[in-house]
């Protein structure tokens, strides 16, 4: 098994309208649906905590010192997503936070799923559903253990993010009033980055990576709140 491998009433009326909404709109996309909102992330063919591709040469950037454990008073936590009142923005920033990662730092996935679901929406109506795409987007405890032997760590480079057509279409169709004011989708583009060792050597690996982040702003909040993700590497386009 290779390291870098392994991979109020109204409102959360609102809230469940969103699910209601969608619905009709994954006939739309023909069998790519909005399955943040729609019916939750389905189980993706390739598991995003595997990838085949590793470059195995060494990599003088990469570093893999373990870290001691640290006094309570140093405790390590995740940082928290940026706010921010802009969707576009908001998007990226749950888009960075949620690929940043390190096994080294004493951490576990439960502890960046939390971060995320920090910023999701207030209502509690898209929660449950919330942390469960999160959870498809991160390593298993298991394979975070074998991942930690080896001082893995990873982190995203953003190349594009947009509103997607099928969003636009989407909308079209939806009846007035069945999304909540502000709700908009972002496909994010970008390189998920992976650093460790293998066999004592430094070893980066590079993935493409595509999904859709579902956000709820301004007038319904005053700043911008997570409601869904879609599948990863199965977005709206």
């Amino acid at each position: 098994m290779h390291l870098l491998g392994m991979d109020t009433s109204d409102r959360s009326s609102r809230r469940r309208l969103v699910l209601i909404a969608a619905g009709s709109v994954t006939a739309l996309v023909c069998g790519v649906g909005i399955y943040g909102l729609a019916t939750g992330p389905h189980t993706p063919t390739s598991t995003p905590g595997t990838s085949p591709t590793i470059t195995t040469s060494p990599s003088p950037s990469s570093t893999t010192t373990a870290t001691a454990s640290p006094s309570a008073s140093e405790a390590p936590s995740v940082p928290p997503v940026a706010r921010s009142a802009d969707p576009e923005q908001f998007a990226r920033n749950v888009a960075t936070t949620l690929f940043a990662w390190d096994t080294t730092t004493g951490l576990l996935p439960l502890d960046y799923t939390s971060t995320i679901l920090a910023v999701g929406d207030p209502s509690g109506a898209e929660q449950a559903g919330l942390a469960t795409d999160v959870a498809a987007y991160l390593p298993s405890r298991t394979a975070w253990q074998d991942l930690r032997k080896c001082g893995t760590s990873q982190h995203l480079t953003i190349d594009r993010a947009y509103i997607p057509d099928q969003w636009g279409e989407a909308l079209a169709q939806a009846p007035e009033g069945q999304l909540a004011p502000g709700t908009v989708a972002y496909t994010i583009e970008g390189t998920r980055h992976r650093t460790g060792t293998w066999n004592g050597e430094p070893v980066t690996s590079a993935h493409k990576v595509e999904f859709t982040v579902f956000v709820v702003c301004s007038p319904t909040y005053d700043t911008c709140h997570l409601l869904r993700l879609s599948q990863l590497d199965n977005p709206l386009r």
